[in-house]
């Protein structure tokens, strides 16, 4: 039986009942931009690996707390984010982990116009020098432009004050921005 075609509130209901096709299909569906929201905390491509799956298994098991099925996308990043920030200042203390390029590798352009591989290598540019950033400005801003939080999640989940937060914000934001000047 193939689930590919059913809705994520068809699939959670299926899950509730002990369906592990819907899991399987559910995890499917997530595992890779749960993998690069990890990724980007972490900055570890195997411990962003175990936080994922370790973030789906406490979903699948505390998916009866769940409130609302529509938001199911939402609480399943919080699960990752919070699990990855938790692991990340487990690891604070072992700080010199090498960077992992892989993430950042552009698939075979061939047939691409320009625009896209000039687009293609400005993001490359961007989530490279990221990756540079002190810790928490990597984490602050990762939280920010690409997972979208707002700085009172942000500062909930930094365990910080709105204002260091977005203190935190604007001062990765102008180092970032640093960083590219001097690349170009």
């Amino acid at each position: 039986m193939t689930l590919t075609k059913h809705n994520i509130e068809e699939l959670i209901m299926l899950c509730l009942s002990g369906n592990q096709l819907a899991q399987l299909e559910i995890y499917n569906r997530y595992y890779k931009a749960m993998y690069n929201t990890s990724f980007r905390i972490v900055n570890n491509s195997f411990e962003a690996e175990d936080i994922m799956q370790e973030s789906f298994l406490t979903a699948f098991t505390k998916l009866k707390t769940l409130k609302e099925i529509s938001t199911f996308s939402a609480w399943l990043k919080r699960i990752v984010v919070n699990n990855s920030i938790h692991a990340f200042n487990k690891n604070k203390k072992n700080e010199d982990v090498a960077l992992d390029d892989v993430l950042y590798k552009i698939e075979d352009q061939q047939g691409l116009d320009t625009t896209t591989q000039i687009t293609s290598t400005k993001a490359k540019q961007v989530l490279e020098t990221l990756n540079v950033l002190k810790s928490n400005y990597r984490i602050a801003l990762t939280l920010n432009l690409i997972e979208g939080y707002d700085y009172e999640e942000i500062s909930q989940i930094m365990d910080i004050s709105y204002a260091n937060c977005r203190t935190t914000v604007s001062r990765a934001k102008d180092s970032l921005r640093k960083k590219l000047e001097q690349l170009n």
